[in-house]
């Protein structure tokens, strides 16, 4: 097995676990009991800050396209649209974050799960394909957040 890679956002670290799978949409995927376990990254953690509130526009059972609008997101940076991040059948939400979505911030590969989905993780990243995407786009995003600045 690989070992868990850092990407560097400046100064600060992105830590992505080699055990995990990843989306393009920042999301890790971890399988689990006949279902895809998605999170969001630490590097998506960044970049957001502090994740205020979490909002569903579906529910358990749903089928889901890829890159469907699946719900809301507030944070310290912005109120942003989340989308699913492969095509499947939703099976549940992580309830206890719905409660209290601070654990994405304090525990992001751990309680700070989302959802899970049965989905097939094919269509997902390794943690060398995702880190290659992070530092391909990471010229793009320091730009993006400069003229939000």
């Amino acid at each position: 097995m690989s070992e868990s890679l850092t990407f560097l956002m400046g100064k600060y670290p992105a830590v992505l676990p080699a055990d995990l799978r990843y989306a393009r949409n920042h999301m890790w995927c971890r399988p689990r009991e006949g279902a895809l376990r998605f999170g969001f990254t630490s590097y998506a953690v960044r970049l957001m800050q502090d994740v205020y509130f979490l909002d569903w526009s579906v529910n358990a059972g749903d089928a889901l396209q890829h890159k469907q609008q699946i719900g809301h997101i507030e944070t310290s940076k912005a109120v942003s649209d989340l989308f699913a991040p492969l095509a499947g059948t939703l099976v549940r939400f992580n309830d206890e974050v719905l409660k209290d979505p601070s654990a994405v911030n304090v525990d992001t590969y751990g309680a700070g799960w989302l959802f899970e989905m049965a989905a097939d993780e094919s269509d997902t990243l390794s943690v060398q394909e995702y880190y290659n995407f992070l530092d391909a786009n990471w010229e793009k995003t320091q730009t993006m957040l400069k003229g939000h600045m």
